[in-house]
């Protein structure tokens, strides 16, 4: 059913041991997740937005279960996980490198194959070639012949994305999490790429998750937004209010850093330029809001506390307490 919450995060955190330190020093913890909710309804593509490092592909990765969580939960249809074959046929994850993702030395037929193999999706050798194509017509790899049996190299970025972007749905997931599907393919191909990932969430109703650092391709293609920044989410809303009106310092720079013909730019995002600075350490990251140091307009209680969520309207929140202290004023 469309716009059910498919797959959800609830307060996920990750932390990864250091594999190296100082001899008989304890081992420092990186901390790359931080009480993380999401949810991906069926039918809707949502975008997770931030800076390379900021934890959006350790997200990506905890919700399709490569990693374990160190807290939180998985949910699936509400329900926790149970049977991991199952869950990998039910949520699939779309790496950023197509060329790394597929195995050099088997053709195409063979990727799209052996996942209808292993769900028992096959009942003949003629079926298998008749979903192969399917799904090669699908992501508009057509004619189909004579993609079937090319090698990886012997594609173009973009055609390897497509047939990664087949293999994942051959197994007829109800979530695709797309990390950066996009961002090691020429621009020329980007749209073409995206268009179909929009396609497939809206006819199939896949529930589809877009992590990008490019804000200004999540407006466009998202319909709604969440923003992340080292490890914590700060701001989420529907992409057109989020980007029209970001309330939070670090959306305003994020947008201000992609300029958009057909957004305003509001006066704070002006101002959000003369303090950029570095991304904290997620081993020693700063105590209360973790955007503090680089934050135009940071307030005394931004060092020492980690601001509450302020609802700024039914689909629009954000963990900032110049929000919160300036009364809600737009």
């Amino acid at each position: 059913m469309s716009g059910q919450v498919v797959l959800e995060g609830r307060n996920l955190t990750k932390h990864f041991t250091v594999a190296r330190g100082r001899l008989g020093a304890r081992r420092p913890v990186l901390k790359a997740v931080e009480d993380v909710s999401i949810a991906l309804r069926a039918g809707t593509v949502s975008a997770l937005v931030g800076e390379s490092g900021c934890g959006k592909s350790t997200v990506a990765r905890l919700l399709a279960q490569v990693y374990p969580p160190t807290s939180g939960q998985v949910l699936l249809r509400g329900k926790q996980v149970r049977g991991f074959r199952e869950f990998r046929r039910q949520v699939q994850l779309i790496f950023q490198d197509p060329f790394a993702s597929l195995n050099p030395f088997h053709r195409v037929r063979y990727h799209l194959a052996r996942p209808l193999r292993i769900h028992g999706h096959v009942r003949s050798a003629e079926h298998e070639r008749e979903l192969v194509a399917e799904l090669l017509e699908r992501v508009s790899l057509t004619p189909v012949d004579q993609f079937m049996d090319k090698l990886p190299h012997e594609l173009s970025g973009g055609q390897r994305q497509r047939v990664a972007i087949a293999r994942a749905l051959a197994v007829r997931p109800v979530a695709l999490i797309a990390d950066e599907p996009v961002s090691m393919l020429d621009v020329s191909i980007r749209l073409g790429v995206l268009r179909l990932l929009e396609k497939l969430a809206d006819e199939t109703g896949l529930a589809l998750l877009y992590i990008t650092h490019d804000i200004a391709s999540a407006r466009y293609f998202a319909q709604d937004i969440t923003v992340m920044y080292a490890g914590r989410l700060i701001e989420s809303g529907a992409a057109e209010s989020l980007t029209q009106a970001p309330r939070h310092p670090y959306t305003q720079l994020l947008l201000d850093s992609a300029p958009d013909p057909d957004r305003s730019a509001p006066a704070e995002a002006v101002q959000a330029r003369g303090r950029h600075g570095e991304p904290p350490s997620l081993i020693a990251p700063p105590s209360g809001c973790r955007f503090h140091p680089r934050c135009p307009v940071a307030l005394p209680v931004c060092s020492s506390e980690v601001p509450a969520r302020t609802v700024l309207a039914e689909d629009h929140w954000t963990h900032c307490w110049h929000v919160s202290e300036s009364s809600l004023t737009p």
